[in-house]
């Protein structure tokens, strides 16, 4: 499987999306709220993505509940991950449970519509970012492991992998990467001790399947955004934590991508780092010219992973037979008891 993901502009495929598509570097896509119109159009957009490609590619969305859910309308409506503590009136037992049923509400929905992973759990810890603020699980690391483990074993108990993110937390830095570049200048102990936690736990536990790095920089651990940084890819996360799953780049046209140059230099740096696939999204120009000048290449164990988190193929698990799963009705009418 290549090493880049894209994105396409509308709700069907233009003649150049589907050559794109074809392109020996192009493994994945993810859809955004403008690519979906109905649950029986964006499954039909992903079949025409899977024929068009016709080789395996990646499907992906971010839909984690909350104001992170690119599909609505027709779709169950997820909580933020942050409401379930108080949902369940800081009952543990009872948001671990919360956690577990809205994932596997989530994986059922999402997986009907023939896409293969949804980019969740979030592991950043409620602190002071803005743009994390209730994505996250709670203010302390060892509830945000619990409850995301929770929450990755619904995923898991339903045939969806789990991507955690921001490695190694974006909780913690006020300034949003979308737009900036966040650079979080506590020391390298507070890091570790605080934000790091729900990884190492997780990772420690086999339970990630595949993690998205921050743009963020660190500087007391290395002067460079954590997803450029071999560093922290390969000495941390791979040598130090044991991770051997998928490294997703955060998407390399967000403003805290913009410290490595241009979206050739973001990519080849974010794959020489240790990504194993890069999501370039909305910016067709800049992921065409990385398409056809950038030195990067399709790696055999990178593929490997990759493949991986495909979901297996099920007749059953449909839009149409949905309504009919028993674990899909239990799911919607506990998260729907609690909205």
């Amino acid at each position: 499987m290549g090493p880049v993901m894209l994105d396409v502009q509308g709700t069907s495929l233009s003649q150049e999306d589907k050559e794109i598509l074809q392109h020996p570097l192009v493994g994945g896509l993810i859809f955004f709220t403008r690519n979906y119109q109905s649950p029986e159009q964006i499954a039909d957009l992903s079949q025409q993505i899977r024929v068009a490609a016709n080789k395996p590619i990646l499907i992906a969305v971010d839909h984690e509940g909350g104001r992170v859910q690119r599909f609505r309308d027709g779709f169950s409506l997820i909580p933020a991950m942050g409401k379930l503590w108080q949902m369940s009136a800081q009952n543990i037992t009872l948001a671990k449970e919360l956690a577990k049923q809205s994932a596997i509400l989530m994986a059922l929905e999402v997986q009907a519509v023939d896409i293969d992973i949804s980019f969740a759990p979030v592991l950043d810890i409620n602190n002071i970012s803005d743009v994390i603020g209730d994505r996250a699980f709670h203010q302390q690391p060892d509830y945000v492991s619990e409850l995301a483990e929770a929450f990755i074993n619904g995923l898991h108990q339903v045939g969806m992998k789990a991507t955690g993110k921001h490695f190694p937390g974006h909780g913690s830095v006020k300034a949003d990467s979308h737009i900036d570049l966040p650079i979080d200048t506590r020391s390298r102990a507070e890091i570790f001790q605080q934000d790091l936690t729900p990884f190492k736990q997780l990772i420690g536990k086999g339970k990630v399947d595949a993690l998205m790095p921050a743009h963020v920089i660190f500087p007391d651990v290395d002067s460079q955004a954590v997803g450029f940084s071999h560093y922290w890819l390969q000495n941390i996360l791979r040598e130090q934590l044991g991770f051997n799953g998928v490294i997703f780049s955060d998407d390399l046209s967000m403003q805290g991508a913009a410290s490595v140059g241009g979206y050739i230099e973001r990519a080849e740096a974010a794959q020489a780092a240790g990504c194993d696939m890069l999501l370039l999204c909305n910016n067709r120009d800049g992921c065409v010219d990385v398409l056809d000048n950038a030195n990067i290449s399709t790696s055999l164990v990178g593929g490997e992973r990759l493949k991986k988190l495909l979901k297996m193929p099920d007749k059953n698990n449909n839009w149409s037979t949905l309504s009919e799963n028993l674990a899909w009705q239990q799911a919607s009418k506990l998260i729907k008891s609690y909205r």
